[in-house]
C-alpha cells in the first residue's frame, strides 16, 4: 500500500469514527496531494513526493506549536509523524558526521549531501556539523 493510499484509508477510518482532528488534517493533506497531481499532470504521486508534503505540514505544525501549546496541534503532529520514517537521532547524526570527518570530508556541502535522502532534520545536521567542524 502506498503512502497516498494509506492516507486515504486512514481518512475514511477517521471519517467513520467521527475523529474530526484526524479527518480534517488528512483532508488537508489529501487536498494538497490532489492539487499537486493536477498541476503537474502526475496521476499517482510517489511516496517520496507525499513524504515531502508531510514534512512541509510537520514543519508548519511545529511552528504553530511554538506559538501556542495546543493539544490539537500535538495530536496532529503525532498523526503526521506516524506516516514518516523515524528520524535519525542527534547522536546518530553526530556519529555519522564524526565518521565523515575522520574519512577526510570536512566540506559542509559534501557532508550535507551524505544526509540527502535520509530521514533527518537538516537543521539538526547543520548544528552538529558546526559543532564538530567549527
Amino acid at each position: 500500500m502506498t503512502l497516498k493510499e494509506r492516507i486515504s484509508a486512514d481518512y475514511m477510518t477517521a471519517f467513520r469514527a467521527k475523529d474530526s482532528i484526524a479527518k480534517n488534517l488528512l483532508s488537508v493533506i489529501k487536498g494538497e496531494i490532489q492539487t499537486i497531481e493536477k498541476n503537474t499532470g502526475i496521476e499517482n504521486m510517489s511516496d517520496e513526493d507525499v513524504t515531502k508534503i508531510l514534512n512541509k505540514t510537520l514543519k508548519s505544525l511545529k511552528e504553530t506549536l511554538q506559538a501556542s501549546d495546543s493539544v490539537d496541534t500535538k495530536l496532529e503532529l503525532a498523526i503526521i509523524e506516524s506516516y514518516l520514517p523515524k528520524q535519525l537521532s542527534k547522536e546518530e547524526i553526530f556519529n555519522k558526521v564524526t565518521d565523515l570527518k575522520v574519512a577526510g570530508i570536512t566540506n559542509i556541502g559534501q557532508i550535507m549531501k551524505e544526509f540527502a535522502g535520509l530521514p533527518v532534520d537538516r537543521k539538526v545536521v547543520s548544528e552538529v556539523i558546526k559543532e564538530i567542524i567549527g
